[in-house]
């Protein structure tokens, strides 16, 4: 079912081409007992999967658990994305993760990310969206914005985890995540679902889709001969 549907919104995705023209565009039905599924702010209060994204269009990333240090290294670049950028194309950019609402405030302090974030404590979304659990292979697969490598990074996420309040990995270390594009209404234009850990989709090629402008994230100034 899940490959099927993923089939399908990846040809949706190559006839359409750039996303710039969301109120006449139609992606793959989100089925409604999902959109009506809760997710958690940083207050604890729920709100509705589907609101997030009925009157817009949304890049919706997916992460592991909050001490994964690839997830916090992924979502440090997505923090770099201007909200300028987003806002030009009439886009939000959304994280959800699967820990306690206690823990965004510190993720998001740690990462520096200011956009949208919420949590899908259960996990009930990542199931009925069809997210892995467990790492696939890695070998032939690396995501451009994780910078540690396994042993470093993993000291990292196990130095968090030891050193906070309470021992805990804030969600499932065995969710996998993806990223998504939905909206205006019950629509997916996109899906990717990470295989491990380290399969991220490029974050430049998700804003090509929805025609907002690239990012850097390399933090290197451009050099122009003249």
């Amino acid at each position: 079912m899940a490959s099927a549907a993923l089939g399908a919104v990846t040809q949706q995705i190559c006839s359409l081409g750039p996303l710039q023209q969301p109120e006449t565009e139609r992606g793959v039905p989100l089925a409604e007992d999902v959109a009506e599924l809760p997710v958690l702010d940083a207050s604890g209060k729920g709100i509705l999967f589907g609101e997030l994204f009925r009157e817009r269009r949304a890049i919706v990333v997916f992460v592991r658990h909050f001490l994964c240090y690839t997830c916090k290294e992924y979502v440090e670049d997505l923090a770099k994305i201007p909200k300028n950028f987003l806002q030009d194309a009439n886009v939000t950019l959304i994280v959800i993760g699967q820990s306690s609402f206690q823990h965004i405030e510190p993720f998001c302090k740690l990462t520096g990310y200011s956009h949208e974030i919420y949590v899908d404590t259960e996990r009930k979304i990542y199931r009925k969206l069809g997210m892995k659990k467990g790492e696939g292979i890695t070998t032939s697969v690396r995501s451009p914005h994780v910078k540690s490598n396994l042993l470093s990074g993993s000291i990292q996420s196990l130095w968090r985890a030891v050193t906070g309040p309470v021992f805990d990995f804030q969600g499932d270390p065995a969710q996998q995540g993806g990223t998504l594009i939905l909206g205006p209404g019950n629509n997916i234009h996109f899906i990717h679902l990470d295989k491990n850990r380290l399969d991220h989709k490029p974050i430049n090629s998700i804003l090509q889709l929805v025609g907002v402008q690239e990012v850097n994230f390399t933090n290197k100034s451009l050099i122009i001969d003249v």
